[in-house]
């Protein structure tokens, strides 16, 4: 349902619903996931998936969120906590540079335009993104700072829970 509103999304804006771009067989192997964000009453709000792009490098694909939820960062967020799980250190994405509202969502958290990479190097309507991911987003482990869960209470305090692999 969430990837079918993306689709539609990404249509009117770009004329492609970037479908061609996705493979769910890509986001379920060894270092991949997809996720989902529920709100407080059980509904699907948003979603992203991580793939491996490199050694180091994951890819965020599929990312979307209702508009009005708000769990578009939350989404971010945890795909960033889980690349770094996995052992990367940067994460790259793709947009259209006509899709306004996403490049300065991720502009807006850190991210900045990277030359085109792989299908995207000569397409002019595509814009890259890397960041290089924070250490401090890490999950606490046994006997870790529990000041470092914060982004985990905020998920709990929109009252969103984020699943992994759900309807893949």
């Amino acid at each position: 349902m969430l990837l079918g509103e993306l689709g539609a999304a990404l249509a009117a804006i770009t004329g492609s619903d970037g479908s061609a771009s996705f493979d769910a067989a890509a986001v379920r192997g060894e270092r991949a996931c997809f996720l989902v964000a529920y709100d407080a009453d059980g509904l699907a709000v948003g979603c992203g998936a991580l793939r491996s792009l490199s050694g180091d490098v994951a890819e965020l694909k599929r990312m979307y969120a209702r508009p009005g939820s708000g769990a578009g960062r939350f989404i971010l967020e945890a795909l960033e906590r889980q690349a770094l799980d996995f052992g990367y250190t940067e994460a790259w994405l793709e947009t259209r540079k006509v899709n306004r509202r996403a490049v300065a969502f991720y502009a807006k958290h850190g991210y900045r335009v990277i030359p085109n990479y792989g299908k995207y190097i000569g397409r002019d309507e595509a814009v890259c993104f890397g960041k290089i991911l924070n250490a401090s987003y890490r999950r606490p482990r046994a006997g870790g700072d529990p000041s470092s869960a914060s982004v985990s209470t905020a998920h709990a305090n929109l009252g969103s829970r984020l699943r992994g692999n759900d309807g893949l």
